[in-house]
């Protein structure tokens, strides 16, 4: 199925199952909270889905300034929706999760022995959505369980973003969406 862009970077490639993109300045996806503003112009190339899902990617990005970030995201509007990824904040690299229901709320989670890719998983049950990130070994890890109120059909893909800065350089690899994984895949 063809994708397509909300906020379409200024260059981008699909190619063999790879997604190179360079982001365009200061662009970001966050609703109210703590900084008050509301920003919707990140980039999301991405495809509508129906039902539940998994959807996969290996992403590495040229990471160096303040909240650079990349990675999967689920949309029902400009309301309603998560992102999830690797993001510098707090001086590092880490993985970061944005769950939005009108208000964005946030959290982090360490990566400890990061190389400079991560696998990451979002999965949808309904109005339940769960974010996991993988081991190079392909252990799987949840790191965020959550509700949506969600219509049957989202849309779903990449997304990146630069707010401080213009030029961050990310590779989506291996981008999926399929089945979803069984509810005891969870843990």
């Amino acid at each position: 199925m063809s994708m397509s862009w909300l906020n379409e970077p200024p260059q981008w490639s699909d190619r063999d199952g790879t997604i190179r993109v360079t982001t365009g300045p200061k662009t970001d996806f966050w609703r109210r909270t703590f900084y008050g503003y509301v920003t919707d112009d990140g980039h999301f190339y991405h495809r509508p889905v129906t039902g539940d899902f998994t959807a996969e990617v290996v992403v590495s990005a040229g990471h160096s300034a303040l909240f650079d970030q990349a990675g999967l995201m689920l949309r029902a509007g400009g309301t309603t929706w998560l992102k999830t990824g690797v993001e510098v904040t707090s001086g590092a690299v880490q993985l970061s999760t944005v769950v939005t229901r009108d208000f964005s709320d946030l959290s982090v989670v360490a990566l400890p022995g990061y190389g400079g890719e991560l696998a990451l998983r979002l999965t949808r049950f309904g109005s339940a959505v769960c974010v996991h990130r993988g081991d190079p070994d392909g252990t799987w890890h949840l790191v965020r369980l959550g509700h949506l109120d969600l219509p049957e059909t989202v849309d779903v893909g990449v997304m990146c973003c630069s707010p401080q800065r213009e030029g961050l350089e990310v590779t989506f690899r291996d981008f999926r969406v399929g089945d979803p994984i069984p509810r005891e895949g969870l843990e």
